[in-house]
């Protein structure tokens, strides 16, 4: 996906903010899409992850260039955006909880929110 391409469906937008290594966001993402209740949504077609280019983000900054979508793809689906937050939320605490025991440091802050209507 390039910068400007709209997302289809409504879903959430994961960030990382403050000390955020450069392979920070590849991690976060494998991480998620293995995670067992967002991996069979994945499996399901029901939700679909996506990178894209932040476009409020300061030039020359490694790996905060770069947002994690996962967007509802089924509008039949049983699926919402409150419930895949919460999913979410629960396997980033898990990165970070696994993160902090294999790098020492500040630890980046997730930023989770639904997706605006005009990223949609």
């Amino acid at each position: 996906m390039t910068e400007g391409d709209a997302v289809a469906g409504p879903g959430i937008r994961v960030r990382l903010e403050g000390n955020v290594s450069g392979s920070d966001v590849g991690a976060l993402r494998k991480w998620l899409e293995q995670e067992q209740a967002l991996a069979e949504l994945l499996r399901d077609r029901k939700v679909r992850v996506e990178e894209r280019h932040r476009t409020d983000a300061p030039a020359g900054h490694m790996g905060l260039g770069t947002e994690i979508l996962l967007v509802i793809v089924e509008t039949g689906t049983t699926v919402t955006v409150a419930s895949l937050t919460q999913h979410v939320e629960r396997a980033v605490r898990a990165w970070l909880a696994n993160r902090r025991r294999v790098e020492s440091g500040e630890q980046p802050r997730p930023d989770i929110r639904e997706l605006d209507s005009d990223e949609s």
